[in-house]
């Protein structure tokens, strides 16, 4: 079979939801027998997010070769569960890169380098990739950000390209845009949506569908006048009010036909019939009044909760499983340290203290852990989270005053976490950490093992320092449990506390394998001991 090809794009402003909705299209095409595949084309500059602010970026997604990614892969993961790998997401910085290389080794044999063809080229080399490393029939792509931006250009300028290719009748189209209302009246425009349309059609190209979003109800008829002015036809216009449940869009999509209407305009007719059954079930789990636990979540950048979206998402998996309600009590380490935020943590169920880099809130982050230790509150630390619980432990149950980490106090007199020996000799800060998908085993009778039912899982990795083995046995002879570790015994994966009723962190980040229907072990035993702290 010919693959075919999405392309969505974005109109008026970003951050409306183009990540999720290609995501929950995907499901859709899935769910009618097809093979689907997912990318991401980030304009920025950047190589990769790696190195850049989460306040910037918001979350960096890591998949399991190690690519580190944006945020709306692990969107796509969790709604079509697949398991995406590098290829499914390039930027702006990795396109000229390659470029430049090839100049440099002289493969353009002196030729003039420009953006057309050879940038152009590059981008539609690396977008064929993904159908032929995944055998995808169906092949989705999200172009980040609006048109308009200048950076996005030269993307738009390949796909242009790219339609003419591989042939009109194989590609569509997506236009995501957002349709605001004015406060004073109520009204609902469509100006800034016909002008994204005809800055889209500018550069060549023309929606086959508009997906209009709002806050509100869009009727019909603005629906007509979209069509109109954009000139597309008037079932091509999808309205789509923002819903109250993220996991809610894949129907919302569904019961507007969208679906079908993709398939309809790309030639195909479905395989078998879409089962929608397991994600009504959710939705009205989600829906259904329960219960609801407090969680803490301390963290370095609060400010921006898209920089913790999986750990977010997380929860709600764990709470759904769990049939309770989670609430976030969202703290800053900083403020631990200037004696603020601390009502959160002592009116909290359980506390989270998710994964970061750089000394700043850290000293706040081991206050929490402390907290947590000394009160018995449920507790799951994710990477940087399972650092300041060993240095919590070091500093105040094995009484090392001046234990660290390396990362923070290279002069430590008990580096209790400390630099891998083959990351000492790297000076590149870009793609260098220990990334991606490593074998953990479980140790029999510990609290990791009960939760994950089997011997062996392999995680999601993202750090640069590890546990010193140094110090294992008298942390063991304190009462604290290696309950994951490598296979070849030396590098610790998972700790947690023998008299706590669940005191468990992982050098990994079992945050970005959670899925909305497989909950993750270690989230679901968090909230199962908070939801029996609450009980009692």
């Amino acid at each position: 079979m010919t693959t075919k090809y999405l392309f969505f794009t974005g109109g008026v402003v970003s951050s409306v939801g183009k990540g999720v909705t290609a995501a929950a299209t995907g499901l859709l095409l899935k769910e009618r027998g097809f093979k689907v595949a997912v990318q991401k084309l980030d304009p920025y500059i950047n190589v990769d997010p790696g190195t850049m602010s989460p306040y910037q970026h918001g979350e960096v997604y890591v998949l399991d070769d190690g690519a580190e990614t944006d945020l709306d892969l692990g969107h796509y993961e969790r709604f079509v569960d697949i398991r995406l790998s590098r290829v499914s997401n390039f930027t702006t910085g990795q396109v000229y890169a390659e470029i430049i290389s090839k100049e440099r080794r002289g493969d353009y044999l002196g030729g003039t380098i420009q953006v057309i063809p050879h940038i152009t080229n590059e981008i539609k080399r690396r977008i064929g990739l993904v159908a032929k490393e995944t055998g995808a029939e169906i092949v989705i792509l999200e172009v980040g950000g609006t048109v308009g931006d200048i950076e996005s250009q030269p993307f738009l300028e390949a796909l242009r390209q790219l339609r003419n290719e591989v042939g009109r009748e194989n590609c569509l189209f997506v236009h995501v845009t957002w349709l605001p209302t004015i406060g004073a009246t109520g009204e609902i425009k469509t100006k800034p949506t016909q002008h994204s349309v005809a800055a889209l059609r500018s550069i060549g190209i023309s929606p086959n569908v508009i997906i209009a979003r709002a806050d509100q109800n869009v009727d019909k008829g603005l629906c007509e006048k979209i069509a109109l002015f954009c000139d597309v036809e008037k079932d091509s216009v999808i309205p789509m009010k923002t819903a109250d449940v993220l996991y809610e869009v894949p129907l919302l999509l569904e019961k507007l036909g969208v679906g079908e209407l993709m398939l309809n305009k790309l030639g195909l007719k479905a395989m078998r019939k879409p089962n929608m059954r397991p994600w009504k079930k959710l939705v009205e789990e989600v829906r259904k009044p329960k219960p609801t636990v407090n969680v803490a979540l301390v963290g370095k950048y609060v400010e921006l909760q898209d920089a913790y979206m999986s750990v977010r998402e997380a929860l709600k998996h764990a709470g759904i499983a769990n049939s309770v309600e989670v609430e976030i009590g969202w703290v800053h380490s900083a403020d631990l340290e200037k004696d603020k935020g601390w009502d959160v943590i002592k009116k909290a169920d359980a506390i989270l203290v998710p994964g970061g880099f750089g000394s700043r809130g850290v000293e706040g982050k081991i206050m929490a852990a402390r907290y947590a230790r000394e009160n018995k509150i449920p507790y799951l630390g994710l990477c940087l989270g399972m650092q300041v619980m060993c240095i919590d432990f070091a500093r105040h149950v094995l009484e090392l005053e001046e234990a660290n980490s390396s990362e923070f106090d290279r002069s430590t007199e008990h580096p209790i976490i400390d630099l891998m020996l083959d990351q000492r000799s790297i000076t590149d800060m870009g793609g260098t950490m220990r990334l991606g998908l490593y074998p953990c085993l479980l140790q029999k009778g510990t609290k990791a093992a009960n939760a994950y039912a089997v011997p062996r899982v392999d995680e999601r990795h993202r750090h640069r320092f590890e546990f010193n083995n140094a110090y294992r046995d008298s942390f063991a002879e304190h009462g604290m449990v290696f309950s994951g570790l490598s296979p070849d015994g030396k590098l610790v994966e998972i700790v947690e506390l023998t008299d706590h009723p669940y005191m468990v962190a992982s050098q990994f980040h079992p945050e970005f394998l959670s899925r909305p229907m497989k909950p993750h072990p270690l989230f679901v035993g968090l909230l199962k001991a908070a939801k029996e702290r609450r009980r009692k």
